[in-house]
């Protein structure tokens, strides 16, 4: 099932809380709802909110699925080249030119995650500017069926104003995430 996300900005967490309530109330899940601000003390002083983790904040897992794209070049790079120049013919083999490979493959990815967690997250780009003026980026991601309910709760709401859509997360995600914490939370006492 394919998501799809809206993206509303709202200058009162006290607001956007309601409207989290409200939607979770109409049957959205809690992982579905996200509310992103650079005021954290505030946003922690808000226990409905669902606020976004800080790794989420960052570009981690696009600059370190990059690197690792450019891992695996430089290491097929690495083996087709000790082949080529005869260098597997000799008495060590494969082994220095395999382990070559896999360090290359290692420093790209991690060189690519450093680089992603120092660069702000891709799909938030765009706010930046309202972000640093100090209001709030609010998302959900909806199925289709709840586009309407969502258009019913913001209509109530307004201290906020739509901003986009984008690509939401996997709907087998957030249901992983919502059984899990139903799990560590109701059946785990």
């Amino acid at each position: 099932m394919k998501l799809k996300r809206q993206y509303w900005i709202g200058a009162d967490l006290d607001e956007l809380e309601a409207i989290e309530r409200e939607l979770e109330s109409s049957g959205t899940l809690r992982g579905q709802i996200h509310v992103l601000t650079l005021d954290d003390t505030s946003a922690e002083n808000h226990h409905q909110l669902h606020d976004v983790q800080s790794l989420m904040k960052k570009d981690l897992i696009r600059s370190g699925l990059r690197g690792l794209g450019i891992g695996l070049i430089g290491a097929a790079l690495v083996l087709t080249g000790a082949k080529f120049a005869g260098w597997t013919e000799t008495a060590a083999g494969w082994w220095p030119f395999a382990f070559l490979a896999v360090v290359v493959l290692g420093f790209a990815t991690w060189e690519g995650g450093l680089w992603g967690i120092q660069t702000q997250n891709a799909n938030f780009q765009r706010f930046e500017e309202a972000l640093k003026s100090g209001k709030h980026l609010f998302f959900v991601d909806l199925r289709e069926d709840q586009e309407g309910q969502l258009k019913e709760v913001m209509g109530r709401h307004g201290g906020t104003e739509f901003a986009g859509t984008g690509s939401a997360n996997p709907h087998w995600m957030i249901l992983w995430q919502h059984r899990l914490k139903s799990f560590l939370t109701e059946t785990m006492p």
